[in-house]
């Protein structure tokens, strides 16, 4: 892998990650595009797929970075020091344990059935219609004084908010497309619905990142049979610096994304979102990518690939969020 194929992966993986547009696809389709990842089943697909669920890191630092002052908070609390830090926390474990439980008991059907290309397609468009209902109602039914503050939600919105979450297992739905419109509908302002999407994704796609990227490759020798098999595949692939310019590329783009949409959404909402959503759903998958995909977190990236056991593609899938 070149240096500046490593940047583009970053860069897209950055932008997309808390979009609600389903990054999985995106960097597919970018992969495709420059030749990278190869046929599915074959180690250099491996490779290009744990590549891309390392450089997810680059999109928590760069949250962890924006939001430190609340991550302190949480810190705080649990150490029975700032009680609203405690009250947030315990949201955020909230949110996070549908998706933990479910994902463990039903990753294994899901990844057999949902995981073809047509139904990450059809996921990503319905997505897209998902995001301008939300739209729709909340212009209906604007919420007293602009919506709840993040201050104000209770463990029970903040489960709420994770049982959506789960929808976006299903692969093109995208992770922060649930948790947003799920916090809008639970009545969260929108700033707060979006860093409480930023907050959760983090729990969330660190979680997810560290089981995908420990997970044994089973089809090319003993050497990655074994724990973080898929990470060593990786680096025997491409080196440690790809990965490192991937996962620096990937933090500045997610920060610079991420102040983005909390500006943008505040003014303009959600429904630019959904249309690009409908109009960016390809007629025809690659020819390569028909059958199955792969990648990591709780969007769907990662699908059924024969040599990563339990697992395919990025979560995220389509071109398939």
């Amino acid at each position: 892998m070149d240096t500046w194929q490593a940047i583009v992966l970053g860069v897209v993986e950055g932008i997309t990650e808390y979009l609600p547009v389903s990054s999985t696809g995106h960097l597919l389709v970018t992969q495709h595009f420059m030749g990278i990842g190869g046929e599915v089943g074959s180690e250099s697909k491996a490779a290009a797929d744990a590549f891309a669920v390392c450089i997810q890191g680059g999109a928590i630092l760069a949250v962890l970075g924006l939001y430190w002052p609340r991550v302190l908070q949480m810190i705080r609390g649990v150490l029975g020091m700032d009680a609203q830090g405690l009250k947030l926390a315990i949201a955020i474990i909230a949110g996070f344990m549908p998706a933990a439980i479910i994902g463990l008991l039903i990753s294994h059907w899901l990844k057999a059935h949902l995981f073809g290309m047509w139904p990450v397609v059809t996921a990503w468009v319905i997505g897209g219609i998902g995001i301008l209902v939300t739209a729709w109602w909340r212009r209906r039914n604007p919420p007293r004084g602009g919506g709840v503050d993040l201050e104000h939600l209770t463990w029970q919105l903040a489960l709420i908010i994770g049982l959506l979450q789960c929808v976006a297992m299903c692969p093109g739905t995208s992770r922060s497309l649930m948790t947003i419109c799920g916090g809008l509908l639970v009545g969260l302002s929108v700033s707060a619905a979006v860093e409480y999407s930023f907050l959760l994704g983090v729990l969330t796609l660190t979680a997810a990142t560290f089981k995908e990227a420990a997970e044994k490759v089973t089809d090319f020798g003993p050497a990655y049979n074994t724990l973080f098999g898929g990470t060593k595949l990786m680096i025997h692939e491409y080196g440690v610096t790809p990965m490192l310019i991937g996962i620096v590329a990937a933090a500045v783009a997610a920060a610079i994304a991420v102040k983005c949409l909390v500006s943008y959404l505040q003014s303009h909402g959600l429904s630019i979102f959904g249309w690009y959503r409908i109009a960016a759903k390809p007629d025809r998958p690659p020819a390569r990518e028909q059958t199955q995909i792969q990648k990591t977190d709780w969007e769907g990236r990662r699908v059924g690939q024969p040599g990563l056991r339990g697992s395919g593609p990025a979560s995220r899938a389509i071109a398939a969020g």
